[in-house]
C-alpha cells in the first residue's frame, strides 16, 4: 500500500468533514474490494475515511410500498432480513449470492455500488428494481447512478447514506457465477410493477450494467420466459476473457434472463 491517513469517525458529520479537508479522500465501507485494491496498489489515498462506526448508516426500514436500506448494511444482513425477504425476497436472494462467507459478513450495499465493479451483483439489483441512492447531498436514480467502469455519478466527498426499493408486484434474479470468485459472468435481475411496467437489467456482460429495453417491451405485453423467445443480443460491447467469450455471453443474457423471469413468477 501507499502511505494513508486513517480516520474513523463516529457521525456522518464528522466523516463529511473529514472528506471535505483532505484533498484526496476515500470513504471506507466494508473494504472487500477498495483495500485489495490499495494492497496492491492500482488505489491510493491520502485519507481512509472508516465509516464503520456511524451506526446511523445501517439498518432496514420497510413500508407498504418502499424498502429502504441503509448504505453500511451487509449483505448477510439484506440476505437473512425478514423485511426484504417479504419486500423483495430476489434481492434476498441476490445478497446471499455474493462472495463467500467472509465477504457477506463484511461487505456492504453502499460500498459495492459505489465500487461498480462490472460483475458485481447489486448493480443489477438497483437498475433492475428501479432504485434510488440517497447521498448526504441528494438522491439519484439508478439509471442515472452507474456510468461506466468503475465510475458512478458521486462528486467527490459525497457519500452514500441509503438505497431505497419500491417494493415490485413481481421480481426474479438469476446469476451465472464465475466458481473461484462467485463474480457474475453474467446475471440478471427482473421486476415487474403493479402497473405492469418491467425492468431487466444485465450484470457481468459489459464494462457495466445495463437495461435491455426489448426484453422488457416483450415482458410487458406478457410476463412469461418464453416471451423472449427469438430476442437475440448482440456481441458487440460484451466483455470477453479466459471465463467467457462475447458470444457465450451474449447466449447467456439470454439463458439467464428467462431464468430470472421463471423465478420471479416461482416465487
Amino acid at each position: 500500500m501507499y502511505p494513508f491517513t486513517y480516520h474513523r469517525p463516529a457521525s456522518l458529520d464528522d466523516a463529511k468533514a473529514r472528506l471535505t479537508e483532505s484533498e484526496d479522500g476515500r470513504p471506507l465501507a466494508g473494504g472487500m474490494s477498495l483495500l485489495p485494491t490499495m494492497r496492491f496498489r492500482l488505489a491510493s489515498c491520502a485519507d481512509l475515511v472508516d465509516l464503520n462506526g456511524i451506526e446511523s448508516l445501517a439498518g432496514i426500514e420497510r413500508s407498504d410500498s418502499n424498502l429502504r436500506i441503509g448504505a453500511m448494511t451487509r449483505h448477510v444482513a439484506v440476505a437473512e432480513s425478514p423485511e426484504v425477504r417479504s419486500a423483495i425476497s430476489a434481492l434476498a436472494a441476490l445478497a446471499g449470492s455474493i462472495g463467500d462467507v467472509q465477504v457477506r459478513n463484511r461487505g456492504t450495499i453502499g460500498g459495492s455500488i459505489c465500487f461498480a465493479d462490472p460483475a458485481a451483483d447489486y448493480p443489477a439489483g438497483l437498475l433492475g428494481l428501479g432504485a434510488t441512492v440517497n447521498t448526504d447531498r441528494r438522491a439519484i436514480a439508478a439509471d442515472d447512478f452507474f456510468t461506466g467502469l468503475y465510475e458512478t455519478a458521486l462528486e467527490d466527498g459525497e457519500i452514500v447514506v441509503s438505497v431505497e426499493f419500491p417494493v415490485p408486484e413481481r421480481a426474479g434474479w438469476a446469476k451465472f457465477g464465475n466458481q473461484a470468485s462467485r463474480f457474475a459472468v453474467v446475471a440478471v435481475m427482473v421486476s415487474r410493477a403493479a402497473d405492469g411496467a418491467v425492468r431487466l437489467a444485465v450484470t457481468g456482460a459489459r464494462s457495466y450494467v445495463f437495461r435491455v429495453p426489448e426484453m422488457e417491451q416483450a415482458l410487458a405485453r406478457d410476463f412469461a420466459a418464453e416471451a423472449l423467445d427469438g430476442i437475440a443480443m448482440s456481441s458487440e460491447g460484451l466483455n470477453e476473457d479466459l471465463h467467457a467469450d462475447k458470444d457465450y455471453r451474449s447466449h447467456l443474457i439470454g439463458v439467464m434472463a428467462k431464468r430470472a423471469v421463471r423465478d420471479a413468477l416461482a416465487r
